[in-house]
C-alpha cells in the first residue's frame, strides 16, 4: 500500500518549539503501519466501497438489482463480538472533473473536514489547492466543528533511542505510523492524551521538563519549569470550548509528599502554586480526571483523595474498595462517572477482572460488569500477570504486558472486543487513547 504523505513537519529548535515547515522524505511520511495486521485499509483504488469521485475508477450499473447490500459495525468492534447491521451503499457514479473543480471553497473545505485526518495526508497529493489545506484557516474552523471521528490507541516507545510511535483507528481498524524525529532528543516517556494534544515529561541532561506537542501537525513546546522542577506525577486536560490545556502535578515520583500541588494554564503560561497534599498512603501513581476533580486511590485512611481543579484543595471520601481487590485502576468517563477496575480473587482459578461504577451520593462502588472467562484466560495467561488499563468516552481498555494483547470494552454497548493487529509493538510501549485533531492548539 502507498504511503500516507505529509508534506509539513515540526522541526526542532533550540527554543524548545517545533514549527510545521520542513519537507518530509518518504520514508518520514504519515502512512499505514505494514508491521501490523490490518483489516481495512484506509483507501484503495478499484473496488473500494468510497463512492466518493476522489477513488472512482469507471462507471458502474446503478439499477436498484445491482446495489450491494453490506454489514457494518460499530466503532472499532471485531466480527467476534460486534452486532452487525445492513445499509444499501450505492454504487460510485460518475461525475464530471470540471463539477468537483468549481465546488466553492466553504463547501470543499467543509466535505473535507469530516474525512478522518489521517486521510487528509494522502488527498493533499490530489492538487496544490488540496496541499495547503493544513495552513488554511477555513478548514480548520471547520475541522473544530466537526466531532471526533472516533477514539484512537497511540504506543509509544523507543527503538535504539529513537522514538516510534503508531495509531491504531478504532472506526477504521488501522494501524498508522507516525513519525516522532521531530521531538528533541531526551530520555522522556508518555504522560498522556488529552483534546488532540499529547504530554511527555522526560530529563534534558538533568534537567527535569514536560513537553506538549500535536503528532498530527508535528508541532511542539516544552513547559516553563516549575517552582519545584522535579519528576512529577503528571496528568494533561485539554478544554477544546476555549482552545487550552493545564497540566496537574501531584507528589514526585520517590513518594516525596512535602511538595505543593501546581497546575500548569497554557492560557496564563505559568505554573501556580496549590495546597500540599494530605499525609496518606497512595494505592498507586495512577491518576484520573473527571468533572473538574482529579482522583487518586489511598490506602491510609482507605477510600480516594481528591482534588478540585477550581478551588485548588485536595480533600478525602471514605469509598472503600471491593473485597478481595488485588490490584485496581481508576478510569474516567464521560461527565461525572468514574470506574474502577480490577481483579477479584486470591488464586488464579478464582480470579475474575471486574468494573465497578462509583455512586457519588453514597460513596460506594457499585458492581457494572465482568470481563467473561475466556477474554480472561487469553488475556492473561499467568495468576500475576501485569497489565495496563485507561479509558476515555467510556471505552476501557486493557492491555497485558507480557502477551502483547489488547482488548476493549465498550460500558455503553456493553460489548468486548479485542484490538486488531499489535496492541502492543514492544514490551516497552506506553499506550494511551488519542484524539486526533488538526486544530489542537500547543499555545
Amino acid at each position: 500500500m502507498e504511503s500516507a504523505r505529509t508534506d509539513e513537519v515540526g522541526s526542532s529548535s533550540p527554543s524548545g518549539s517545533g514549527v510545521a515547515s520542513s519537507q518530509l522524505t518518504k520514508d518520514e511520511a504519515f502512512r499505514v503501519d505494514d508491521r501490523c495486521p490490518k483489516q481495512v485499509s484506509p483507501i484503495r483504488g478499484g473496488g473500494s466501497r468510497n463512492t466518493s469521485p476522489l477513488s472512482r475508477t469507471g462507471s458502474r450499473n446503478t439499477s436498484p438489482s445491482r446495489q450491494k447490500v453490506i454489514k457494518t459495525k460499530p466503532r472499532g468492534l471485531d466480527e467476534e463480538t460486534a452486532a452487525t447491521f445492513s445499509k444499501i451503499v450505492h454504487p460510485d457514479v460518475q461525475m464530471e472533473d470540471s463539477i468537483w473543480a468549481m465546488l466553492p471553497e466553504d463547501l470543499l473545505n467543509e466535505v473535507l473536514a469530516r474525512v478522518p485526518p489521517f486521510m487528509i495526508f494522502r488527498l493533499r497529493s490530489v492538487c496544490r489547492r488540496w496541499n495547503s489545506i493544513l495552513q488554511d484557516s477555513s478548514f480548520l474552523k471547520f475541522h473544530s466543528q466537526v466531532p471526533s471521528h472516533g477514539p484512537c490507541l497511540l504506543t509509544f516507545w523507543k527503538n535504539s533511542q529513537t522514538p516510534q510511535c503508531s495509531v491504531f483507528s478504532l472506526p477504521l481498524k488501522t494501524w498508522y505510523r507516525i513519525p516522532f524525529n521531530f521531538l528533541p532528543p531526551w530520555a522522556f516517556w508518555l504522560i498522556g492524551s488529552s483534546g488532540g494534544l499529547v504530554c511527555f515529561s522526560g530529563l534534558d541532561g538533568l534537567t527535569f521538563k514536560t513537553l506538549v506537542c500535536n503528532p498530527l501537525t508535528q508541532t511542539w513546546r516544552t513547559l516553563p519549569s516549575m517552582h519545584y522542577n522535579q519528576q512529577r506525577q503528571l496528568i494533561m486536560v485539554a478544554d477544546r470550548t476555549d482552545r487550552s490545556f493545564k497540566v496537574i502535578a501531584t507528589s514526585d515520583i520517590y513518594g516525596d509528599k512535602s511538595l505543593p500541588t501546581e497546575v500548569y494554564d497554557s492560557k496564563l503560561d505559568i505554573w501556580s502554586l496549590h495546597q500540599v497534599m494530605p499525609a496518606v498512603n497512595l494505592c498507586s501513581s495512577k491518576m484520573a480526571f473527571c468533572d473538574s476533580t482529579l482522583y487518586l486511590e489511598t490506602l491510609s485512611p482507605l477510600g480516594l483523595m481528591l482534588f478540585r481543579l477550581d478551588r485548588g484543595l485536595w480533600e478525602h471520601i471514605p469509598a472503600k474498595f471491593p473485597r478481595s481487590l488485588l490490584d485496581g485502576y481508576l478510569v474516567a468517563g464521560t461527565q461525572k462517572r468514574l470506574f474502577l477496575v480490577g481483579r477479584i480473587g486470591l488464586y488464579s482459578t478464582l480470579q475474575s477482572m471486574r468494573i465497578w461504577e462509583l455512586d457519588h451520593g453514597k460513596n460506594t462502588w457499585v458492581e457494572i460488569s465482568r470481563m467473561p472467562p475466556k477474554y480472561f484466560r487469553a488475556l492473561f495467561r499467568l495468576s500475576a500477570e501485569r497489565f495496563e488499563c485507561f479509558g476515555q468516552d467510556n471505552l476501557i481498555c486493557f492491555t497485558s504486558w507480557n502477551q502483547g494483547k489488547g482488548l476493549i470494552y465498550d460500558v455503553d454497548k456493553k460489548v468486548w472486543s479485542w484490538i486488531a493487529g499489535c496492541a502492543l509493538q514492544s514490551y516497552n510501549s506506553q499506550i494511551c487513547f488519542y484524539e486526533p485533531r488538526f486544530d489542537a492548539s500547543i499555545n
